[in-house]
């Protein structure tokens, strides 16, 4: 069995019940269970429907996200998400290199990099060597004046640790950052690079190993081995090419906003809501939500 779930952002689309149903009769699909009245809806079918692409086409151009999953173990015991661009609305390189002076220069490498065309260890290499000497002290001034969080973040958090799930930031930032956002959100635990600074400067450079692709999957298997559980219980959440393994190792891979050479490559995308759709994928009504 497979759980059809349909979600719009009420702040740019409605849901409505016409279409809902419509879509449950097509797919002779069951009841309809509504998680919240006109913007989250689910009903389950027996096989993935052979329309199900060209629906997801069709529901995109009304801004509705469409997602379909296996019914069983559809709720997830370990949740691991990216920070830059997923949990927070920035990309925290680019933030450095705007105050450094070297924004245009970096945000280029990063633009590329998260769409798939560079090496991740490389190029972060090369954008943090364009950082070096510059003062230490601009890390707190980007965390208190230009870091957001993504719309739902507080939300899914607060409902998931309310739901006993562990949590993990699991970021190719900074160990600066990550402190902060996960502090903030309630993470369990938290994993990134660190930028090695000397005399209240940085030195352009990130202590070894350098955290990327690779390691955001040994660290989804380390922490599954470590709690006992398999992949399958487990919700990642990225939006770039240095996610994909995390997502794809992952039981239910969530390319959230991502850029289009990444999200090709998931089942499970998240264009038009904010966060909290990662809840109602996984069956949670909106009155559970802890906010």
């Amino acid at each position: 069995m497979y759980m059809v779930t349909l979600i719009s952002n009420p702040k740019i689309a409605t849901l409505e019940p016409v279409l809902a149903n419509n879509l449950r009769s097509a797919w002779g699909g069951g009841e309809l269970r509504w998680l919240s009245a006109n913007e989250a809806v689910e009903f389950s079918v027996a096989a993935k429907p052979d329309s199900f692409w060209s629906s997801w086409k069709d529901l995109q151009e009304l801004k509705i996200d469409l997602v379909i999953q296996p019914t069983r173990g559809r709720k997830k015991l370990l949740f691991l998400a990216d920070m830059d661009s997923t949990m927070i609305q920035q990309e925290c390189i680019d933030e450095l290199a705007d105050y450094a002076g070297v924004g245009p220069q970096v945000a280029a490498i990063t633009t590329r990099v998260m769409n798939g065309d560079l090496d991740f260890k490389s190029s972060l290499v090369k954008r943090v060597a364009l950082l070096k000497g510059t003062n230490s002290g601009i890390i707190d001034t980007v965390l208190a004046n230009h870091i957001t969080l993504m719309p739902g973040a507080t939300t899914l958090l607060a409902t998931l640790k309310a739901n006993n799930i562990y949590t993990a930031l699991v970021s190719g930032g900074f160990t600066d950052f990550t402190t902060r956002i996960a502090a903030d959100l309630g993470f369990d635990e938290h994993h990134a690079n660190t930028l090695i600074i000397e005399d209240g400067k940085l030195t352009g450079k990130v202590t070894d190993p350098i955290l990327g692709r690779d390691a955001k999957v040994l660290a989804l298997n380390e922490i599954t081995e470590r709690l006992g559980i398999t992949t399958d219980q487990t919700m990642a959440v990225g939006d770039g090419a240095n996610d994909l393994g995390m997502l794809h190792a992952a039981g239910a891979g969530v390319a959230a906003h991502a850029k289009p050479a990444v999200a090709e490559q998931c089942d499970i995308r998240i264009n038009h809501c904010d966060l909290t759709a990662l809840l109602y994928m996984q069956g949670y009504n909106k009155s559970e939500f802890v906010t």
